[in-house]
């Protein structure tokens, strides 16, 4: 890989040039400036000593942008060891909602209103059908991711969710088990079922929402605020198969717990999937589900890579992490107490002390990283003998 090939590398050369050159919502301009940034000494810093050898260091901040790909690591082990805390001894399943790619141009353009929507829809399919006597007869509890890319990182939304295999009886009265599980089936729900409603809610969400006037229609979406043009657009949904698929359940709750370190904190592109940039020209791995998952590289010019990296950023204060049904962060701890009660398990003792601790306790916990030892002696301790402020004052 080469020494500049990073995300951040590239978009401190070349995104101050791709900002003169194309309009842009000001939510993406604040995350490429951050991006650009991060441990840089725009964001200051502060430089450390040994007291045994005497050797230097200096650090720069990081910019905690959640697009970032310097900054997940901490915060993904962080919201794990909360979530390993909730797991209960069941079966849990990964059922994937994605919308068709003709919904696609107008998500890019209503990205916060399109992915409430598919928030809501999934989310209302899984606990609706849970509640069906025919199904489990109970409410489940799911934790739903907001992906938006595929692997070329063109526009591909889609939510993973996380589902008990499992929930507390309508009646509130017993833990329920699926009615129709087998071994050979990816889910107590046949996914032609689950497909049909998501379809239907998401739709029907989709009409309500056209109809008070809610989406922008700007760019190629523009002939969409013809009434009859919007009815055929639905007209083609309605007779097209959404595609839903299931996976079979997680071995374990180790299982779980790897599945959502994996996905839970991702961007569009890792550091480690960049092989190179140079030229202009920016080259990275992927891998082709069409031909047998085979990695392969692609290379673009730096301005498509700026822009597929783009399409990815979502608005500010908008959360690609949710929570439903017994996982609902309302009263979560009082119905996971309440299933815990009805399977007959203990809780183990919850620690709330994480997320009071400092950034170094929680790499040496959690990464088993010491930042205070001494990288050059392997003896000494790093002592901070000065703060560098941060630089005001940059260009856009």
């Amino acid at each position: 890989m080469s020494a500049n090939a990073t995300l951040n590398a590239i978009l401190r050369d070349a995104g101050a040039a791709y900002r003169d050159q194309h309009r842009m919502p000001t939510f993406q301009i604040k995350a490429m400036r951050a991006i650009e940034a991060c441990r840089t000494s725009a964001l200051g810093g502060h430089v450390d000593r040994c007291d045994h050898c005497g050797y230097e260091r200096v650090q720069y901040n990081s910019c905690r942008n959640r697009h970032c790909p310097n900054c997940q690591g901490l915060v993904r082990k962080r919201w794990v060891h909360a979530r390993e805390q909730e797991l209960l001894p069941i079966p849990y399943f990964h059922v994937v909602f994605t919308l068709p790619a003709a919904l696609r141009p107008i998500a890019l353009v209503n990205q916060r209103e399109i992915y409430n929507l598919l928030f809501h829809a999934a989310s209302e399919t899984l606990l609706q059908l849970g509640r069906d006597e025919r199904h489990l007869g109970g409410q489940v509890g799911s934790i739903a991711v907001l992906h938006t890319w595929g692997q070329t990182m063109m526009d591909h939304p889609h939510l993973h969710c996380i589902v008990t295999g499992g929930g507390i009886s309508n009646d509130d009265s017993r833990w329920t088990q699926p009615k129709k599980m087998t071994p050979k089936r990816d889910f107590f729900i046949h996914v032609n079922v689950i497909s049909d409603l998501f379809k239907k809610k998401f739709l029907d969400y989709f009409k309500r929402q056209y109809h008070a006037g809610a989406f922008k229609w700007v760019g190629q979406i523009r002939y969409l605020q013809d009434k009859s043009a919007f009815q055929q657009l639905l007209d083609q949904l309605y007779a097209k198969k959404w595609v839903t698929y299931c996976k079979r359940p997680f071995g374990g709750p180790e299982q779980v717990i790897r599945y959502l370190g994996h996905y839970t904190h991702r961007v569009a592109i890792s550091n480690g999937r960049i092989k190179s940039y140079e030229d202009g020209k920016v080259s990275f791995s992927w891998k082709d589900y069409r031909d047998g998952s085979k990695t392969k590289i692609m290379t673009l010019a730096v301005v498509e890579f700026i822009r597929r990296f783009l399409l990815h950023i979502l608005p500010d204060n908008f959360y690609r992490i949710r929570y439903y049904g017994l996982l609902a962060n309302r009263d979560r701890k009082t119905k996971l107490s309440r299933c815990r009660k009805l399977l007959g398990v203990v809780a183990a003792v919850e620690s709330h002390e994480l997320n009071n601790k400092k950034f170094d306790v929680l790499l040496l916990e959690l990464c088993g990283v010491d930042i205070w030892r001494c990288p050059a002696c392997q003896t000494g301790r790093m002592v901070r003998v000065k703060i560098l402020q941060p630089i005001t004052g940059l260009p856009p």
